[in-house]
């Protein structure tokens, strides 16, 4: 089994919020769909685990904070996230 490269910026301490994701028991690899075929049924699969998850807000504050344009953060796909940073500029000018 291949392993990911994928990984959220920094290895989280205790007493940081990303210790508390209910990501963190997944397999990173579902949060990081490949190809068009099932690309919906997985990230469905990703937006589940990130709809129980109690810090689900600031996984995606992160993601807007780095740029991250790849994967399921804070139960936002990729392509919903850049959506959500046009609107905020659009609204902002």
């Amino acid at each position: 089994m291949k392993r990911s490269t994928h990984h959220m910026p920094n290895t989280p301490s205790t007493d940081d919020w990303r210790a508390r994701a209910a990501c963190r028991s997944e397999d990173p690899e579902l949060f990081f769909p490949k190809g068009e075929v099932g690309w919906k049924t997985n990230v469905d699969k990703a937006k589940k685990v990130c709809r129980r998850c109690p810090v689900h807000r600031e996984c995606l504050q992160l993601a807007l904070d780095n740029g991250l344009d790849d994967g399921v953060f804070g139960g936002l796909s990729d392509k919903e996230r850049r959506v959500l940073i046009r609107r905020r500029t659009n609204n902002a000018a």
